[in-house]
């Protein structure tokens, strides 16, 4: 059965929040990035709820950070610094629901969101943001630590 939800809230993240930001983080990366990386000491070593809470639970960090809670569930995130939006991820059982969508025109409308950084093969976020107003630019960097390029895209 498809739920709709149309009771929904974009709230700033609150440290309470902090375990489910992790559990979202280190799911969704796992399954975005593995097959990109092809580095299981990161995937799995590296990239791990304690750490991740910990880092996240920063106030220079949690102080950026708005979750998209429905149900009372908190089920995506985004973390917006200045214009910029540094991530935005989405619990991977609730892909596919518009909630990346109400996430990042939050961005734009809330914050002026103007650029951010996606891997360069990460083809299914490109194609994300260009429907939400964004295009690549020719500014590209590695990945620090990595062979991977990230390449900044703008509105």
């Amino acid at each position: 059965m498809n739920q709709t939800h149309n009771i929904f809230s974009i709230r700033k993240a609150a440290i309470e929040d902090i375990s489910r930001i992790a559990e979202i983080l280190v799911f969704v990366k796992r399954m975005n990035y593995r097959v990109i990386f092809r580095n299981d000491a990161v995937s799995f070593g590296e990239i791990q709820v304690i750490p991740v809470a910990e880092k996240y639970s920063k106030p220079e960090i949690l102080n950026n950070i708005w979750v998209y809670e429905a149900d009372g569930i908190v089920k995506g995130l985004i973390r917006i610094e200045g214009k910029e939006v540094v991530e935005l991820y989405v619990e991977h059982f609730f892909q596919g629901q518009g909630i990346g969508a109400e996430l990042i025109e939050f961005a734009i409308k809330e914050h002026d969101a103007k650029c951010l950084w996606v891997l360069e093969k990460n083809a299914n976020a490109i194609r994300f943001y260009e429907a939400h107003g964004f295009h690549l630019t020719e500014n590209k960097k590695l990945e620090e630590g990595t062979p991977e390029y990230k390449v900044m895209m703008e509105r």
